[in-house]
């Protein structure tokens, strides 16, 4: 932020800082000396300098008191000898006062003398008259001439020989009454005099620094917060007088500061936004106009050209079949180059109004008005695939483009900006479920069935959260003694509804794949493994042989969920044996990323539970993955077992994956066995375990009791009747 927005944002930041009335009365603050009080700087120089004065004032006044003070008793000195020294008599005699009574009488009443004492000159007590006296003369040095009563209303003074003419000390006590009352009149009258001399010199002050400093300064500060309150737009004033002093040159720079500050705020909006315009509506990569700039467009021009003139518009979507794959192993270098590339493409293949952008990651939207003469949106989608039969080359590397496309019409498909957009992106998702490299143009059906997954999702959540979801069992066989050695948990979706039966069986192939789509199978996927060892453990504790339990891990679980971690909490909060738990992964999860299987598998075998290559030989079957991945157990196919009996080729691959499995030191066992034929094939290639509906169908826990009793039972007669023959 500049440093004028800072201080606007400072001037703003609190009610109870600088108000806005505060505010605007600075910003109103006129020119003139008139108005120079309403400063508040004026108001802190004037009150210090008032102060200053005054206070040096009063520190004289208090030392000229004591001297007016001194002024009054000293006239008071002189009233008293100048009354004593004619009233003396004459005489020498130290033994006689030389004054009488009548004198002394005429004193008291014509004069301010209230009392007299007279000593001899060896300080002895000749005569006193009137008011008695406190002074006494005494023979030493630092002898008081004066003394002043507690209550200020007497003042005794003493007169040696020498001062009257006459060889006595004589002490007069004087009526001071009046004295206090002339000091008071005297600080009252130069209080005054202090007042109106200090506020004049302010004053004069004040006018004078106005016109050199404090207007000035008002000025500037004006400038200042203008500026900081419309930094672009500041009203900028200039001082009346031209000054040529430091303070006229600062306000000059400061002025011209201002007005450059609000011309690079304009020009930096100004770029800025232009920029932010770019970021908002095109992408960075390509330069193309992003989603929201074309759905602005098409949104103008369904108004323009649909609604107004009855025209038409194709919406194309263009995706990028396996780009990820490309991104993946070539780089994201290479991948942002092909962007680049099949954009340009896109563009030059269609006519000049089209509007091509960058929707997402890899794929591109399309706006074409379609006109008159050229009303069919197929000639603009074979342009496109036209367009990428020339391999794109890049950093010597040349890439095969595939796109598939999808299509929806404006008004056929709406009127919406964003549901046309929406119906697009719908047809080029169906292009892809359908084979990719690809055009489907949009219908109706398609965004029903997308509904309908989407309520499908819905509903599988909520039979998460009302436990709708339970397991039911299929038991493995050990093929040479019949035991059962193992079971699969197998998840099922009871969904009720208000049908006689209160509810229907959701097929596994249903929901599944949504499932794993939205990334809802890493929380079921733990579901069904938690469920699966609590119920093995349950199992062994109500006294039945311990046996291991098959749980299938989807590719999105293993790679997206921690599923190590996962693994080896449940086993320790079911406190089931890990020997006992067996982990069923596909081929094709191992070859997503080879090292990062290796490393997940490797840890769950330190774990201590089994692994089981699922649905082996229908991936990418490899000898070399098969020797680094730690696997106990390869299980074949059921499509394989159930067609090994009519087709040699399938015969083969089920002998093959035997032969294989027993060679790498693994067991093998087959899923899909639903005849005795079945099973006498499977015997006679030496496989070790089957599992199929020969034996059983998934069951329930409760009905997996009732069967292996029954089956165990089986197994031990058959047994004895063998021993007996």
């Amino acid at each position: 932020m500049d440093s004028f927005g800072q201080n606007k944002a400072a001037l703003t930041q609190s009610e109870d800082g600088l108000e806005p009335v505060a505010e605007k009365r600075w910003l109103n603050l006129a020119y003139s000396p008139s108005r120079i009080w309403q400063s508040r700087i004026s108001w802190r120089i004037t009150t210090t300098v008032f102060v200053t004065i005054l206070l040096i004032q009063t520190v004289v006044l208090i030392f000229t008191v004591r001297v007016y003070e001194g002024e009054h008793l000293e006239r008071l000195r002189e009233i008293a000898h100048t009354a004593l020294a004619p009233a003396l008599n004459n005489t020498k005699e130290q033994t006689i006062s030389p004054l009488t009574r009548e004198a002394a009488a005429r004193l008291f009443t014509d004069t301010m003398v209230e009392g007299i004492a007279i000593y001899g000159l060896d300080y002895s007590v000749i005569q006193t008259y009137g008011a008695p006296t406190l002074l006494q003369p005494k023979m030493s040095a630092d002898m008081p001439a004066s003394y002043r009563s507690v209550d200020n209303k007497h003042y005794e003074v003493l007169f040696a020989p020498g001062e009257i003419g006459h060889p006595y000390n004589i002490v007069a006590r004087m009526n001071a009454a009046d004295v206090e009352p002339h000091v008071i009149g005297h600080i009252h009258q130069t209080l005054w005099i202090l007042f109106f001399m200090s506020g004049l010199v302010t004053s004069i002050l004040m006018l004078i620094l106005s016109l050199w400093l404090l207007e000035p300064m008002i000025l500037l500060r004006n400038n200042l917060l203008s500026a900081a309150k419309n930094p672009e737009a500041p009203d900028i004033k200039n001082l009346k007088k031209d000054m040529q002093d430091e303070i006229g040159i600062a306000i000059r720079i400061a002025n011209d500061l201002i007005r450059q500050n609000a011309n690079n705020l304009k020009r930096l909006r100004t770029q800025a936004e232009d920029r932010i315009h770019r970021l908002a509506y095109f992408d960075g990569l390509t330069g193309l106009p992003n989603r929201t700039f074309f759905l602005e467009k098409l949104n103008e021009s369904i108004k323009q050209k649909v609604v107004e003139q009855d025209g038409k518009i194709a919406v194309i979507s263009v995706d990028i079949d396996h780009f990820k794959d490309i991104n993946d192993t070539m780089g994201h270098e290479i991948g942002d180059k092909l962007l680049e590339a099949v954009g340009k493409r896109i563009v030059k293949s269609l006519p000049e109004d089209a509007v091509v952008a960058r929707a997402s990651a890899d794929e591109f939207s399309i706006m074409v008005h379609l006109k008159p003469e050229q009303p069919d949106s197929a000639v603009l989608v074979e342009r496109i695939f036209t367009a990428m039969v020339e391999p794109v080359s890049i950093l010597q590397e040349r890439f095969q483009v595939r796109v598939s496309v999808g299509v929806a019409h404006c008004p056929d498909d709406g009127l919406e900006a964003r549901q046309i957009l929406k119906n697009a992106d719908i047809a080029v998702n169906r292009a892809k479920e359908e084979g990719r490299d690809t055009v489907r143009y949009y219908s109706q059906d398609f965004d029903r069935a997308i509904q309908q997954r989407f309520q499908l999702l819905r509903d599988l959540r909520i039979a998460m959260d009302q436990k709708q979801l339970r397991l039911h069992y299929h038991p493995q066989f050990d093929l040479k003694t019949g035991q059962v050695i193992g079971v699969e948990a197998l998840l099922r979706w009871w969904r009720p509804d208000n049908s006689k039966e209160g509810g229907k069986f959701i097929p596994p192939v249903e929901f599944i794949p949504v499932a794993e789509q939205s990334g809802l199978i890493v929380p079921i996927g733990e579901y069904v493994m938690r469920e699966a060892c609590e119920a093995n453990k349950r199992w062994q504790q109500r006294g039945l042989p311990p046996f291991r339990m098959a749980v299938n891990i989807s590719g999105v679980q293993f790679h997206r969920g921690d599923i190590v971690s996962i693994v080896d909490t449940v086993l320790k909060e079911t406190q089931l044996d890990p020997r006992w738990l067996e982990l069923e992964v596909t081929e094709s999860v191992f070859m997503e990323n080879m090292q990062i299987a290796i490393d997940i598998l490797g840890k769950l075998h330190q774990l201590g539970v089994e692994l089981a290559v699922d649905d082996f030989g229908t991936g990418y079957s490899s000898l070399s993955y098969l020797r680094q991945f730690p696997i106990d157990r390869l299980k074949i196919d059921q499509s394989f077992i159930r067609s090994a009996l009519t087709n040699i080729d399938d015969r083969m691959i089920v002998r093959i994956i035997i032969t294989l499995g027993h060679n790498l030191g693994l067991k093998v066992i087959a899923e899909g066995v639903e005849t005795s034929d079945h099973e006498n094939f499977l015997k006679e290639e030496g496989c070790d375990e089957v599992q199929g509906f020969k034996y059983t169908k998934p069951i329930p826990e409760e009905e997996l009791l009732e069967f292996l009793v029954a089956h165990n039972r089986a197994i031990a007669k058959n047994s004895k009747l063998s021993v007996i023959e």
